[in-house]
């Protein structure tokens, strides 16, 4: 149990994290800031992304600690440092990963009306969090000696996964010289899923000095359930004595991908705002949708009490089958197919921009006939917040934006999120004639200790934009 818990604190250290986008948000010289705010004020006649590499993105980090914490050669024995580890980490903190590769990305400027741009495309998404199960962590590693009378919660045990394919359609509008308003249509393929959240119950060690034993080991109220999506089909091939194993399980995926799997929909909205020639105000909300989980799916679920008297612990080399068979009796493991749906996790984002140093002649060629000359410079505040299955995620950054020439654009962001107070963030984006290329990393003071980063972030992408 130690060994297992040592590899799940390992991999909250190299996590990836939210969503938060911070350097690309409002970067409206990039076609993919539209996937962050449909009424991004964008002035393309069209983009075309390239074909699986018009975006790919990466974050990496964990609230709470980092691989260093518990494997650093610093002298210290390890389990002090991992038993350290333990209590220093709550039951909010997790391990997250989120990973989008688009495979199609495309836009164009409406012949009929040039204040109208439509952009639609199809990428895939991996999105992942498991919060830090803080007393069963403490169980398994102290044991329930020292904490007797005390209860350990099962509501620490909260998780989801998703990998999923989203095609998506978005229309974005000039209404007047102030406002740009946009929404997005999503259509979701889930491939795999699985959730295990709203757990309730306790365990707890109980002194009994009037009874037959010392102690009572009390199962109280539990409810606990794992409802999965497309895991049955893989369980399925494991157990099956077969060569094309793997064969099956690409087939399969990719027909789920190609909206073979359980569907779901959503949308995007979002707004730019001039208050006045050089303030801008916006703001965007994501992924308000749901998935309907009908094909597939099988739910896991534990209800009831049980309860064991013994000396010290629960199971023993001696009783340890009968305790189990007890425990498998009164608290039985039940297999459902019963459908379900969930929520994806809605994102929203704001900012306001102060630009100045404005072009001041045509030389440039970077902008609509009727159009004013863009600004040289900006700078300003984004706040990000994610909805999670305990509590949100935040974010505030600082920005400042600098257009060195109509060939090379950048931004520089300084973020205070959860997962650190120093993260600072730099976008260059290069534009050679129609051809686009742009690289972002985020927490770049963490890059020379990446045992040690609580954070660690990348994106890219190529585009021809016109």
């Amino acid at each position: 149990m130690r060994v297992l818990l040592c590899l799940f604190i390992g991999l909250l250290g190299c996590s990836i994290y939210s969503q938060n986008k911070e350097t690309l948000y409002d970067f409206t010289d990039l076609p993919q800031s539209l996937m962050l705010n449909p009424g991004a004020d964008v002035n393309f006649k069209y983009h075309a992304g390239v074909p699986f590499l018009s975006q790919l993105h990466f974050n990496v980090g964990f609230r709470g600690a980092s691989i260093y914490d518990v494997f650093a050669d610093d002298g210290r024995d390890i389990n002090d440092k991992i038993e350290n580890t333990i209590n220093t980490l709550t039951s909010n903190d997790f391990f997250t990963l989120t990973q989008q590769l688009d495979l199609i990305n495309f836009g164009w400027r409406s012949k009929n009306d040039k204040d109208l741009y439509y952009s639609g495309g199809l990428y895939q998404e991996l999105d992942l969090i498991v919060y830090f199960p803080k007393d069963f962590a403490v169980l398994a590693y102290q044991g329930n000696q020292d904490f007797i009378n005390v209860p350990f919660r099962f509501s620490n045990v909260s998780a989801t996964g998703e990998l999923l394919t989203v095609y998506h359609f978005g229309y974005n509008k000039k209404v007047n010289k102030k406002l740009t308003f946009g929404a997005r249509a999503k259509l979701y393929s889930s491939i795999f899923n699985f959730r295990s959240t709203k757990n309730r119950g306790t365990f707890t060690t109980i002194e009994t000095p009037q009874g037959n034993n010392i102690y009572q080991h009390v199962i109280s109220n539990a409810d606990v359930s794992v409802q999965t999506a497309g895991y049955a089909f893989l369980r399925d091939i494991e157990s099956e004595d077969n060569s094309d194993g793997a064969k099956q399980v690409t087939n399969k995926f990719l027909g789920r991908a190609f909206l073979g799997g359980n569907l779901g929909i959503g949308f995007d909205v979002g707004f730019t705002y001039k208050l006045e020639d050089q303030w801008t105000v916006t703001g965007s909300m994501t992924d308000l949708g749901m998935i309907f989980y009908t094909k597939d799916v099988e739910t896991y679920q534990a209800k009831g009490s049980f309860v064991f008297e013994g000396l010290e612990t629960p199971i023993t080399d001696d009783n340890g089958q009968d305790v189990l068979d007890e425990l498998e009796e009164a608290i039985p493991i039940d297999t459902l197919n019963t459908s379900y749906s969930a929520l994806r996790p809605v994102k929203l984002n704001g900012s306001i921009k102060y630009s100045f140093n404005r072009y001041e002649d045509d030389s440039c060629n970077c902008f609509w006939d009727g159009e004013g000359a863009p600004y040289r410079d900006a700078f300003g505040l984004q706040v990000f917040t994610q909805f999670r299955p305990k509590r949100p995620q935040y974010a505030a950054s600082l920005f400042y934006y600098k257009r060195l020439s109509n060939f090379l654009r950048t931004k520089l962001t300084y973020t205070v999120d959860d997962y650190s107070f120093k993260n600072i963030g730099f976008l260059l984006s290069t534009h050679i004639n129609k051809i686009n290329f742009y690289i972002s990393a985020n927490n770049l003071l963490e890059f020379s200790n990446l045992a040690d980063a609580r954070g660690v972030s990348i994106q890219l992408g190529f585009n021809v934009i016109m």
